[in-house]
């Protein structure tokens, strides 16, 4: 939805939060459990005190981490998600009537923030037919089947996490941290990415979200790579390290 973009270097992405986020705004984030998460942002957005924000995450991180330290301070009244299953906390507040929690099938979420970049106001699918995530909707039969009406998602603020930006606000996604971001970052009115590398420029035929979507890009704060569930077994007998 951005038509400008900019150049932002900073070291800190403080800075460009504190200009651009108030109380009541629909925030979108990227990331997928704890991958491809934008971290620095969702901390500058802590950071800030806002309050009342709506969230549109496929999930809302785990405890502590992630989109979870937004719930921690208490910033976060409405979610729109698809997965829930890893926050304890977030959990607690919805059964406390603290939060609202609009569920979406994960492929549903992902359309919504797509048909929003892309200008589409609604669209149909059978995915939640018959079930509560149509109730109230509209519903509409096409050849002989039933479909329900889903609306895109604008959200004021997208905050988005890549590998690779260049100069010119191009943005490349490394491996599964791609997830939802290349959708989140089209469907802001204004989008804030994170990355890891700033280069010169990325060879065309690799961009993944062009620049046009990205109003500004800020350097990511260097950190271990966070782990959802860490799962191991005994190394065989003789094995090499």
């Amino acid at each position: 939805m951005n038509d400008t973009s900019s150049f932002d270097a900073s070291p800190s992405a403080g800075a460009v939060i504190a200009r651009l986020v108030r109380d009541g705004m629909t925030i979108a984030v990227g990331g997928f459990g704890l991958c491809g998460v934008p971290y620095s942002l969702i901390e500058a957005v802590r950071d800030s005190g806002v309050r009342d924000l709506t969230i549109v995450s496929n999930n809302m991180g785990v405890d502590g981490k992630g989109l979870g330290l937004l719930l921690e301070n208490q910033q976060v009244t409405k979610v729109v998600a698809s997965y829930v299953g890893e926050n304890k906390l977030f959990a607690q507040q919805y059964l406390d009537g603290i939060l609202e929690v609009e569920f979406n099938p994960q492929g549903t979420l992902a359309e919504r923030l797509r048909a929003g970049g892309a200008g589409i106001p609604a669209f149909y699918t059978r995915t939640g037919v018959g079930t509560q995530i149509a109730e109230g909707k509209p519903t509409a039969e096409f050849d002989g089947v039933t479909y329900v009406r889903e609306r895109g998602i604008v959200a004021d603020l997208s905050l988005v996490h890549a590998y690779t930006g260049d100069q010119h606000s191009n943005l490349r996604y490394r491996l599964a941290a791609r997830n939802f971001n290349p959708a989140v970052a089209t469907s802001g009115r204004v989008t804030v990415a994170e990355v890891e590398h700033i280069v010169d420029a990325i060879d065309p035929e690799l961009v993944h979200t062009p620049g046009v979507y990205v109003t500004h890009l800020v350097q990511a704060t260097a950190r271990e790579k966070e782990i959802e569930q860490r799962t191991t077994r005994p190394r065989p007998e003789g094995a090499h390290a």
